[in-house]
């Protein structure tokens, strides 16, 4: 009987930093083989998770949660083989574990190395989003970790039958069935739980929205990486191609736009907001704009915007417009209200493409690309645990080597010190 999610809080932090050492020992070979064996095991289970994901999404459409909240959580066939195609290509990822990233030798004859060796036990507390539990493990597991997984109640029955599949795969494999613990507890209660186990768990990584974010500087006790807001922000210079520019605004807003590395702020300079601003809005069909005033002087149809538009993450089709009289300008606005995720600038100007990637804090710097690219896959690092925007650690798409930490290996002769 899969036993994955019986116990407390507690009870399941002690088990994944049992099945750690085992996990950080195994070879290469070893774990590439269970991910492959977790990826057929994934489409061979694909009736049995889809059905538990159905339940979720009518029960989340039952209780009126907003459509793009629902694709979020919905899975098919082609999402569910996506998941199982992520696996593989993990599994085809260069081991981060026992690269030595450094050598030298002292005077006294000391060999000093520094190693890549796992961080051991990473939870990972995640929204409506049951890909985020197939993937935490994959990553967690290429790089030698414990994925100690909490999702939201959302997703529960999606995330249970991910994780039973994925068991019964480690368990056939040889490598331990706790290799991945989800939590069943969807309390708040167990989430605050969950942030403070001290001493079991060595890094937190949340997925999720501000209120998930807010909750975790309250409450975690235990190390975190911050997968934060995505406010991210396009800036259309004044020597931009305008077609270049609108079809990078489109893809950057409507591909997918309830996801973190979608455009929520369009700024474009004076000079060519009269030709473009039309173009971009002609393109844009059904998104909501808001603008400010100088931009609502060429499209008197927009919405106004208020204060809170500039930093807003809307996970929506609504997108902000902000006119600005030059590049110092763009920069300090986007520096001012962006949430440090992704930025693109649209030039054909090349200093002002360097100006745009020095002077911009942000987890990732773009021109002439869309925002979506942000993102582990399209970095080629598989698929990706979060995107950091804090500095210390981790910043970025995080893949293997960010679930590493380094380690001094040091090799002797007997040397003593005088």
């Amino acid at each position: 009987m899969d036993t994955s999610a019986i116990g407390t809080v507690r009870d399941l932090a002690m088990r994944a930093r049992a099945a750690a050492p085992a996990v950080a020992a195994a070879s290469t070979v070893a774990k590439d083989a269970a991910l492959h064996a977790s990826a057929d095991q994934l489409v061979r289970d694909s009736a049995e998770i889809l059905a538990a994901n159905q339940v979720d999404v009518d029960r989340a459409a039952a209780s009126g949660t907003p459509e793009q909240m629902v694709d979020r959580l919905r899975l098919d066939d082609n999402r569910l083989a996506a998941m199982a195609d992520g696996l593989r290509q993990v599994a085809g990822l260069p081991d981060p574990v026992g690269t030595v990233t450094a050598e030298w030798t002292r005077p006294n004859g000391l060999i000093m190395q520094k190693v890549r060796v796992p961080l051991g036990v990473v939870a990972i507390i995640y929204e409506n989003r049951p890909n985020v539990t197939s993937d935490a493990f994959g990553l967690c597991l290429k790089s030698g970790n414990v994925a100690f997984l909490r999702g939201s109640s959302g997703g529960l029955s999606s995330n249970l039958a991910i994780t039973r599949s994925i068991r019964r795969a480690l368990s056939e494999n040889g490598l331990p069935e706790d290799a991945v613990i989800l939590v069943d507890d969807v309390s708040r209660e167990a989430a605050v739980d969950f942030m403070r186990q001290r001493g079991l768990v060595d890094c937190l990584i949340p997925r999720g929205g501000p209120a998930l974010i807010n909750s975790i500087l309250e409450n975690a006790t235990v190390p975190y990486v911050i997968d934060g807001d995505g406010n991210c922000h396009i800036y259309v210079d004044a020597t931009a191609n305008l077609d270049m520019a609108t079809e990078i605004v489109v893809n950057a807003k409507m591909q997918r736009p309830s996801v973190c590395n979608a455009a929520e702020s369009l700024v474009v300079h004076q000079a060519v907001a009269r030709d473009f601003l039309p173009l971009a809005a002609s393109a844009l069909t059904g998104v909501e704009l808001v603008g400010d005033e100088r931009s609502r002087q060429i499209l008197p149809e927009v919405g106004t915007a208020v204060d809170d538009d500039w930093s807003t993450e809307y996970l929506d089709l609504k997108l902000s417009i902000r006119v600005v009289d030059d590049l110092d300008e763009a920069i300090a606005h986007i520096n001012e209200t962006g949430s440090g995720h992704s930025e693109a600038i649209v030039t054909d100007d090349c200093s002002a493409g360097d100006r745009f990637t020095r002077e911009v804090d942000a987890a990732a710097v773009l021109v002439n690309a869309s925002t979506r690219f942000v993102d582990g896959d399209e970095f080629g690092f598989g698929a990706e645990i979060g995107i950091s925007t804090q500095k210390l650690h981790a910043r970025g798409p995080m893949g293997l080597e960010q679930l590493t930490t380094e380690k001094y290996i040091i090799h002797g002769t007997g040397q003593v010190r005088a």
